[in-house]
């Protein structure tokens, strides 16, 4: 059993991922800015940028898993600096509680917009990393980085208007939120039971996938349609067009070979899936 703080665990991956640590018989602390819903988490509400309230946070701390952050789909509404405040300074601010209360595991979710490093979101992951790998070296903490591909799932109606809203993205090559959460729960165990030093393994967090590369590579050879009908059939291409949803998109399939092997993560949720919601609606 180990005490583990998340932070920002009152989203939509902490409320997955909370349930799941407290079945293993896990301890769970939450920083947020509001109160947990899963029963059995105890929160500290407020900021991570609050030096304070992470310290007291973190007492006791065997592992940290790092979420809290502002994400691409909020660029339009705040400033860089209000990025800056939270996904560096609150970054900081916890390795440096965490360091200070000699917690020496650590999984820091980042994302894939590490490739657009121009970006204001993009940036602050890029300097989250770099602040792992220094921390892994300045305090001997092993750090696991996860990168996974946005996520926010179909429920969350901030973002997406409705299911077809949320579809148009998945199939477009995504991950669902139940196999980040997956993958977060594998790269804590992964942490608590080894000893990386200083190699801050980087890994992929991507989806389930039907396709072949060579599927991708000769994409709709046949006609529009027809590499999604291969895998799946005309009846459902034609349920999904009809439900406004663009079955025939090619999706960007990401390397996930080194977060199999680390973690011994299998994504579940794929096209497949989605299909057999939508035939359900």
């Amino acid at each position: 059993m180990a005490r583990i703080v998340l932070t920002g665990g009152s989203g939509d991956l902490g409320g997955l991922l909370a349930p799941s640590l407290l079945k293993q018989n896990h301890d769970v602390v939450n920083i947020d800015i509001n109160p947990s819903k899963v029963e059995g988490v105890q929160t500290h509400q407020g900021s991570i940028t609050d030096k304070t309230l992470v310290a007291k946070a973190m007492e006791g701390a065997d592992v940290l898993v790092h979420i809290a952050a502002w994400h691409g789909i909020h660029e339009p509404d705040l400033t860089p600096y209000d990025f800056h405040d939270l996904n560096v300074t609150g970054t900081m601010t916890v390795l440096e509680e965490a360091a200070q209360a000699g917690c020496k595991k650590v999984v820091l979710v980042s994302s894939t917009s590490v490739s657009k490093p121009y970006g204001v979101y993009g940036h602050t992951k890029i300097l989250n990393e770099e602040m792992a790998r220094a921390y892994s070296h300045r305090h001997g903490m092993d750090i696991a980085v996860l990168r996974p591909r946005a996520f926010i799932p179909s429920w969350n109606t901030k973002v997406y208007e409705n299911y077809t809203d949320w579809a148009n993205w998945f199939i477009r090559g995504a991950v669902h939120i139940e196999d980040v959460a997956q993958a977060s729960d594998k790269a804590i165990a992964y942490v608590l039971n080894n000893t990386l030093n200083t190699e801050v393994p980087i890994m992929n967090v991507d989806g389930a996938y039907e396709y072949t590369a060579d599927d991708i590579l000769n994409w709709d050879s046949e006609g529009e349609g027809s590499t999604f009908k291969k895998h799946y059939g005309e009846d459902a291409y034609k349920l999904l067009i009809g439900k406004g949803i663009k079955a025939a998109t090619q999706p960007k399939i990401l390397d996930i070979e080194n977060t199999k092997e680390l973690l011994g993560y299998q994504p579940k949720y794929s096209l497949k899936n989605l299909i057999e919601e939508v035939q359900s609606q």
